[in-house]
């Protein structure tokens, strides 16, 4: 698998790794069951809304720490507003690249700014929990790359059916027996949706 320098720099050398000791708002997202986990902390200035700190830590691969590494440096200065629109292809085109198979991992850095952000949001009644719908599904079902070639399962047409019902995600995918990332997107589903205390059970069909 072929890095791009930027990505084996930030791997070596990580910016902003570390925990900040009381940190206005955290998150975590991943699992080490599943290869990869990163926890975010924020410093905000207040008046501003500013990230004037951000620190992350990382469990996985090379991929995972630098796709943190780059985006708390690419959030570091910027408003929480400003920091929420920053993609996942962003970060990646920031480390000139990354294998199709390792895209999640540029997925996962932007998830978990994200949730940051929410919770400092949360914290400060500038927002609400978001409440859980069927719509809820489908845009986590967005943030499941294929790693063959690094695009979102939704945009490549691959999810053909998403249902709730009684705590119930049913989510029918079309991907053939033979293709040697059918188990990895399968066990990308349920991370994602499992996380969800609405979600009871999550039924794939593929």
């Amino acid at each position: 698998m072929k890095y791009s320098q930027k990505v084996l720099d930030h791997f070596m050398h990580p910016h902003n790794i570390g925990k900040l000791e009381l940190p206005d708002a955290k998150a975590t997202e991943g699992s080490p069951a599943c290869g990869d986990q990163v926890s975010m902390y924020l410093k905000v200035n207040e008046d501003s809304k500013v990230i004037e700190d951000i620190k992350f830590q990382s469990y996985g691969c090379a991929s995972n720490i630098a796709t943190a590494s780059i985006i708390t440096d690419m959030a570091k200065g910027k408003t929480l507003d400003e920091a929420k629109k920053l993609t996942w292809k962003q970060a990646a085109d920031e480390l000139d690249g990354l294998p199709p198979a390792k895209m999640h991992c540029s997925v996962l850095a932007v998830d978990t700014l994200r949730k940051a952000i929410k919770d400092y949001e949360i914290k400060h009644n500038l927002a609400s929990e978001d409440e859980f719908k069927k719509t809820t599904i489908v845009e986590e079902l967005k943030h499941i790359i294929y790693p063959k070639v690094g695009e979102d399962i939704v945009s490549l047409k691959m999810v053909k059916y998403v249902g709730f019902e009684n705590g119930v995600a049913t989510v029918d995918i079309e991907i053939p027996k033979f293709d040697q990332y059918r188990q990895n997107v399968a066990d990308e589903i349920r991370e994602h949706l499992e996380k969800y205390d609405a979600i009871k059970k999550v039924e794939i069909n593929m």
